[in-house]
């Protein structure tokens, strides 16, 4: 009964547990929380000093006794500890204007595609330590593919792309199950590498994470762009060890994550080749879905199509599509009992 009365007062929450960003979505309020996976932590006493922006301004600029870690890596926990303090962060700040004395949600999280058992448990734990009551866990591409509007309970072949932080995940679904899928390590963290490495073999620039990221953004394409795109690159010149900026094109960051992009493309032929042909026809007739904040680069899914000759679109908002998702199926559990993950080895 007084787990009820708690259920009653606490706020049902679906989440996107993701290596990039962290979504929530309230059940009655849509997506309440959109922060980068990022924590900063004074390792001298363990305390949690900032999550989210406010630690994510700290990338690089921190004395030795602060620490600014990502702990999720792939969608994957990597540090369990912060993973749950980040998560009771977020619980309690969702419930300080709430009756809710005690936070004890029930959630849903997606999870990627290749998860095992062990991480599973991992993720299902994090949750529970942070104060849900309750945890289902799914696979982020059907937690997508729902929050996109695909009819992934028909007979049908829906093909979707999430590429997200630290993977790209592309899988075919029909009948609420994955029929053919791949995860692979190439997606929003391999790309800022990739502009990374290059500054660093063309221009002997040593460049941080966060400004790669900030290029990828401003000027990143993965097809040719109608209007030439220009942004400085500043960093420090590996010869004089001064610091220096230079200016590049749309161009020369496409040359840089070229071959991610043609990665990317060659796993989704891959999983075309594997599927059943009257699931491929119907994707050749109702196309590929992109979705996850790597959707966002210009022209990748021009560049999809050009490589598979399938018709390719974006969902809309596509960083939110798998958090959506999980909003939706709090609202029909009948789909959650079919599409959850099996959590015989997470305490209830």
């Amino acid at each position: 009964m007084f787990g009820n009365i708690l259920g009653y007062l606490s706020k049902d929450l679906g989440i996107d547990l993701g290596t990039a960003n962290t979504l929530i979505y309230s059940r009655g309020q849509g997506v309440v929380v959109n922060e980068p996976s990022v924590v900063a932590v004074n390792v001298r006493n363990g305390q949690i000093l900032a999550v989210g922006h406010d630690a994510k301004a700290m990338l690089g600029k921190t004395p030795p006794h602060v620490q600014v870690t990502r702990p999720l890596q792939r969608g994957i926990i990597a540090d369990f500890e912060v993973t749950e303090k980040m998560l009771r962060y977020f619980f309690e700040k969702l419930h300080r204007e709430s009756s809710a004395f005690i936070p004890r949600p029930r959630v849903i999280v997606g999870v990627p595609l290749d998860v095992t058992e062990v991480e599973r448990k991992a993720v299902g734990d994090a949750v529970l330590s942070a104060g849900a009551r309750d945890v289902h866990l799914v696979e982020e591409p059907i937690a997508a593919a729902i929050g996109a509007g695909m009819p992934i309970s028909d007979p049908v072949g829906n093909m979707i792309i999430d590429i997200g932080g630290g993977t790209s995940e592309i899988a075919v679904i029909s009948l609420n199950g994955v029929v053919t899928a791949k995860s692979i390590a190439v997606a929003g963290d391999e790309l800022n590498r990739n502009i990374m490495q290059y500054a660093r073999d063309v221009f002997n620039l040593l460049l941080g994470e966060k400004v790669a990221e900030e290029i990828k953004i401003n000027v990143g394409s993965a097809a040719e762009v109608t209007e030439k795109l220009e942004t400085s690159m500043r960093g420090r010149d590996l010869l004089s060890g001064l610091p220096r900026e230079i200016t590049v094109n749309d161009a020369q960051i496409r040359e840089a994550l070229g071959r991610s992009v043609r990665t990317i493309v060659d796993h989704v032929k891959s999983i075309l080749e594997v599927t059943p042909p009257e699931l491929v026809a119907d994707i050749y007739r109702r196309g590929i879905i992109l979705t996850g904040g790597g959707a966002l680069l210009r022209g990748i899914d021009r560049a999809i199509s050009q490589g598979t000759g399938l018709p390719v679109r974006l969902t809309d908002d596509p960083l939110t599509s798998v958090v959506r998702g999980t909003g939706l199926l709090l609202e029909d559990r009948m789909l959650l009992h079919d599409v959850e993950l099996p959590l015989a080895e997470v305490m209830r």
